[in-house]
């Protein structure tokens, strides 16, 4: 069986279980926030990160289980920062056993340990990119038009980031059994010109916030011939990996948009003290998520779609003390719940395929 076969349907498999675990999200998922400050300093991407402007740039809270409910074994963080042309991600990664084995672009990298990136620039929950680097700096970058959960979803795994630049450090020595080591430290400049929608677009987020999460995945491992391995248990089968996210979801499941964290790119130059608000309306946008996802289980159980709010809701929306009156619109091809805003005046609105406008 050929690796792009044997990809997917290790996507399709994939597909199948987000599938399952969209009945399963919770509702109380307050999302991570960041302010990446501005840098007019020339940064080298070395993996080192010894410029003054990461000295200034904060750390983010320390990563937790994708549940929200687990301490993770070792301890990851980021920091963020910007200029004209790159978003900076630098993230340490504590780890006493640095090792991998994946070397080919593409290649399905969460096999071995690796750091995640995951950003929807217009916060739609569709056309979002998903980055995943090992401790080789082996890269596998994807697009994907809408969440797995949805039907049509469409996985361009041969889209690259082309201007990526990314690099690694070892505090320890990479692929050696004999020792302890410390942590590795990841360093990546993303174009904004690679996410660009339109030729020459200007999408740098200038004061503007974005949607972003950050995943590691680390496994238990084996050793044989003193080389490193994904561990196995009793049964010949891989164990599970662990997964510690920035912005927890809720669920064993990244693909859930909604829930990511927001990342608030400020003008003011690093060492700025600053605090990022999330908006009302994003607030707004979380209620719609519950309607949702509860007009999909309606739909399960009764073959249909809700034909009013009333078969959704048994109580009152409230956000910030301001009741909410979403309404519901079916028609040929789904439906659309629409709430007008108290805040803004605007009419916020989620699609039967989740994408929100």
């Amino acid at each position: 069986m050929n690796k792009r076969l044997n990809k997917n349907i290790l996507i399709a498999g994939f597909f199948f279980f987000c599938l399952l675990s969209c009945a399963q999200e919770k509702k109380d998922i307050i999302p991570q926030t960041y302010v990446a400050h501005k840098t007019s300093e020339v940064l080298t991407i070395d993996g080192k990160a010894n410029e003054t402007a990461w000295n200034k740039a904060n750390w983010s809270n320390n990563f937790i289980d994708i549940e929200g409910v687990k301490i993770p074994t070792y301890q990851t963080n980021v920091k963020m920062l910007w200029d004209e042309n790159y978003y900076y991600i630098l993230a340490k990664i504590i780890e006493p056993h640095v090792w991998g084995n994946i070397k080919e672009r593409d290649a399905v990298v969460f096999y071995n340990n690796d750091f995640e990136v995951f950003i929807d620039p217009d916060g739609d929950t569709h056309n979002y990119y998903e980055l995943e680097i090992n401790a080789l700096n082996t890269v596998w970058d994807l697009f994907i038009n809408k969440p797995y959960r949805e039907l049509g979803n469409v996985v361009l795994n041969d889209w690259n980031y082309t201007g990526l630049i990314s690099a690694i450090t070892v505090d320890g020595t990479l692929n050696d059994s004999n020792d302890t080591d410390k942590s590795w430290t990841l360093e990546i400049a993303i174009p904004f010109k690679d996410l660009r929608t339109a030729y020459k677009q200007d999408n740098v987020p200038r004061d503007k916030f974005w949607r972003v999460n950050f995943s590691r995945v680390n496994w238990d491992y084996d050793l044989k011939d003193r080389k490193y391995s994904r561990k196995k248990g009793k049964d010949d089968k891989f164990l599970h990996e662990y997964n510690w996210v920035w912005s927890p979801t809720g669920v064993i499941n990244m693909h859930l948009p909604e829930n990511w964290g927001y990342v608030y790119f400020s003008s003011k130059e690093v060492g700025n003290d600053e605090t990022f608000t999330i908006p009302q309306d994003e607030k707004i946008k979380w209620k719609l998520y519950e309607l949702y996802r509860a007009n999909k289980a309606y739909y399960n159980v009764n073959k249909h779609w809700a034909s009013s709010i009333s078969d959704l809701m048994s109580s009152k929306i409230i956000v910030d003390e301001k009741v909410l009156n979403p309404t519901i619109e079916n028609h040929s091809s789904g439906w659309t719940i629409s709430i007008q805003s108290p805040f803004t005046n605007k009419v916020l609105s989620v699609r039967e395929d989740s994408q929100f406008f």
